[in-house]
């Protein structure tokens, strides 16, 4: 029987022919990585044509690959981007991991498959003790090496990252995000350092990428947020910070509240406030907000209440400060109060909350403003209010058109969609005209 030919490997040889890379150039380091991880290997240029036309290396020699090619280019490059699946070392290795997804999240033609990924409802969440563990050491080697101030940078970065999310939408800062933890945090967290730093380090990343996988969900990309928000457990783990594990359980309860789940966002609301007695009373809030709004929707009264009394009075008890990601302030609050209301049938009290959350906020949150003046008039459509309804998303109207923002395009959607039987009014089909008119600038 004649031998199937094999494809040959044109992501391998696109990456080498981008960092001119010859055969014999890439054996060598090859040969090299494969020393520093204790695998002795003899490729010569021969082994890379072979590569090249399709053939694939042993699955203990794909990390020295990857490792060789990764110095080469100056990047991290992963098994899944030279076309090879994904060998279990891989698997095992979070920051591989994560590099694989955020390299595939920067790329545009990439992008649309990513955000196509279905939610998992049912998806089994590691428990912290299942993720936790010290760091080893795995530079060897490596000239670079990380110090307070690298992690210093990975945190302002995300500061930066959230501040361009508020003012002009995810559309904007989530590729900003994947390229930052591709190119300048996936080094970082390869590099050598003190096991303090180290530990800062993956702490910080796992920030960063809990408010990636967060602009994902917020971009409607639901299955991609979710894995997200998976890496960054695993991040959080290995920095051995319960907190921020927990920080990013609360923002998978926040997703599943926003696709109905009631039961699963109660679920891990609860787990995440388990963070709460070592956690300072803003991040208490935070954590104690998603509760109330995870027991209403299951048709708890009592304990959704309790939870917004226990919110307001750790709020209370917060200073000034708040922290680009895990932060909690009096708009999230009454915004969470707002759903407890809505939840629980008071639809006129629902609407008062969401006004008092778009007033406490600052001229700079504008994507927020967007949703919450969305929400409203999406609520006053539901209780028949048509024509302040208008009103509300005539300011809508005002805000969306500065911002790039797959929520804001759901809600335009919504607007166009929900004032069709009462085009009849004459309010109704002003806001219709304009809003067409918006639609078409936005997609000119």
């Amino acid at each position: 029987m004649a031998r199937r030919p094999r494809t040959p490997n044109t992501a391998l040889a696109e990456l080498m022919q981008a960092g001119g890379i010859a055969n014999a150039q890439l054996a060598r380091r090859v040969n090299a990585a494969g020393a520093e991880l204790g695998v002795p290997l003899r490729y010569d240029k021969t082994s890379v044509s072979h590569w090249l036309a399709g053939s694939v290396p042993k699955d203990e020699a794909r990390p020295a690959v990857t490792e060789a090619l990764s110095r080469l280019l100056g990047r991290p490059v992963t098994s899944a981007e030279i076309g090879w699946s994904t060998d279990p070392a891989e698997e095992r290795d979070v920051v591989a991991g994560v590099m694989a997804l955020t390299r595939a999240d920067m790329d545009p033609s990439r992008r649309s498959v990513l955000g196509a990924g279905l939610y998992a409802a049912t998806l089994a969440v590691p428990s912290f003790e299942d993720v936790a563990g010290r760091i080893q050491h795995t530079a060897a080697g490596r000239t670079v090496r990380i110090g307070p101030g690298d992690v210093a940078t990975v945190k302002r970065m995300t500061e930066r990252v959230a501040d361009i999310l508020d003012e002009l939408g995810g559309a904007h800062a989530r590729p900003m995000a994947a390229a930052f933890l591709t190119n300048t945090v996936g080094p970082y967290l390869r590099a050598d350092g003190s096991a303090q730093v180290q530990r800062d380090m993956f702490a910080a990343a796992a920030d960063l990428t809990y408010l990636t996988g967060w602009m994902a969900m917020y971009e409607r990309e639901q299955g991609l947020g979710q894995t997200y928000y998976l890496k960054a457990l695993r991040l959080a783990g290995r920095a051995e910070d319960h907190v921020t594990y927990c920080r990013t359980l609360r923002g998978m309860s926040l997703q599943a509240s926003h696709l109905g789940y009631g039961p699963r966002a109660l679920e891990f609301a609860d787990s995440a406030a388990e963070a709460a007695p070592a956690a300072g009373p803003r991040l208490v809030a935070f954590l104690r907000g998603q509760q109330a709004h995870a027991a209403a929707m299951v048709g708890d009264r009592r304990q959704s209440f309790a939870r917004l009394r226990e919110t307001e009075t750790a709020l209370a008890q917060a200073d000034n400060r708040r922290d680009a990601v895990g932060g909690y302030d009096e708009a999230a609050y009454h915004f969470h109060e707002a759903h407890v209301r809505w939840c629980l049938k008071d639809g006129e009290g629902s609407i008062q909350a969401l006004r008092r959350s778009n007033r406490a906020r600052s001229p700079q949150e504008r994507q927020g403003r967007v949703h919450c003046l969305g929400v409203i008039a999406q609520r006053q459509m539901a209780m028949r209010h048509v024509e302040a309804a208008c009103t509300t998303w005539d300011e809508f109207l005002d805000e969306y058109q500065m911002i790039s923002s797959a929520r804001g395009d759901e809600h335009l959607d919504n607007l166009r969609e929900g004032i069709r039987p009462y085009k009849a009014l004459p309010a109704v089909r002003t806001l219709s005209e304009r809003a067409r008119e918006v639609a078409r600038l936005k997609a000119a």
